[in-house]
């Protein structure tokens, strides 16, 4: 009886772990087999061990609670990108798991919404078309890192692994470059219309849209913004009626630099106002052999321009 007792005590100090990570060790197992590697799990199920045509340790904590977010039937695909990741990533110089080694690599960089893939990426929408991602490597303190490497998107498995939200991640992410980063300011023409271009060491330019009171006058209307590259900002502000050709000079420079230039961004115009950025939708039309601009700006914009024209005819008549 006594040896029984023992026996069943000893069983229960052995917590039982929940089941979907059980289900998610087997798929692990699998993957891992499939790609070549036996593999062997920690007692806590916080990382395993690859032993195959390389050594490698795996970290887990962001892969359950990435899991636990997602349907049963995205976990293959789930559990596959992060071990093929793990071993393409595998000879980087930092652990992208620990934040205190990776802190002072995180960026962000502007892409548009129909070139990534959401699952894979860690980011937040600027506007409809445009987001904001965060990124990590060498490459954030330069265009590319001492091994010559870009920055890369951080992965949500990744993040997961952080004592800190990706929403902390992403604030964190723009402190740095904002500290790190300064960029250039040159006074340029478009046909007429005066600008400023500002122009970044990276591909993160646009983080400093929050600061640009650190580069020029902002006006209480906001300004215009291009953002032909990720490295690029060409802004004019918004203080008189001529905003509206200033929109149409921005809107056929982004137009032509988003067609010939590899890795342009957008050849869409903005308007930053009050801590926001907002797609101003204006469409080149053909008709009869020439090439018209059809602006459809957004509500609160639509207001501001109301209120220009109304001072404009005011100093006018006076």
């Amino acid at each position: 009886m006594r040896l029984f007792r023992r026996h069943r005590d000893r069983k229960a100090e052995t917590p039982r772990r929940p089941v979907e990570d059980v289900d998610l060790d087997s798929l692990l197992a699998l993957v891992a087999d499939n790609l070549g590697y036996a593999c062997a799990f920690d007692p806590d199920g916080a990382a395993l061990t690859l032993t195959g045509p390389r050594r490698l340790t795996v970290r887990l904590a962001g892969l359950r609670a990435e899991a636990l977010r997602r349907s049963r039937e995205d976990w293959p695909v789930l559990v596959s990108g992060h071990l093929t990741h793990a071993l393409a990533t595998a000879d980087e110089p930092f652990d992208a798991c620990d934040l205190k080694q990776v802190r002072p690599l995180l960026r962000t960089r502007i892409q548009l919404d129909d070139d990534l893939d959401p699952v894979h990426v860690v980011g937040r929408h600027l506007t409809a078309d445009l987001v904001e991602v965060l990124t990590i490597g060498p490459g954030s303190s330069g265009p590319t890192g001492s091994s010559g490497s870009a920055a890369r998107p951080v992965r949500p498995e990744e993040v997961g692994c952080w004592p800190i939200t990706a929403g902390q991640a992403l604030d964190l992410a723009l402190e740095n470059a904002r500290r790190d980063e300064r960029l250039s300011v040159t006074e340029g023409d478009l046909g007429g219309v005066a600008v400023r271009r500002l122009t970044g060491p990276t591909e993160g330019a646009a983080a400093h849209l929050r600061r640009l009171g650190d580069y020029l006058p902002v006006p209480s209307d906001g300004v215009l913004v291009a953002l032909p590259d990720p490295a690029t900002l060409i802004v004019h502000p918004v203080e008189g009626i001529g905003v509206v050709r200033a929109i149409e000079r921005l809107r056929l420079f982004a137009q032509r630099e988003f067609e010939r230039r590899a890795g342009a961004l957008s050849p869409q115009v903005y308007w930053w106002h009050a801590g926001r950025l907002s797609l101003i939708r204006a469409d080149l039309i053909d008709q009869d052999g020439q090439t018209r601009l059809v602006v459809a700006p957004p509500p609160d914009f639509a207001r501001v321009l109301a209120a220009l024209a109304v001072r404009s005819e005011g100093g006018s008549e006076g």
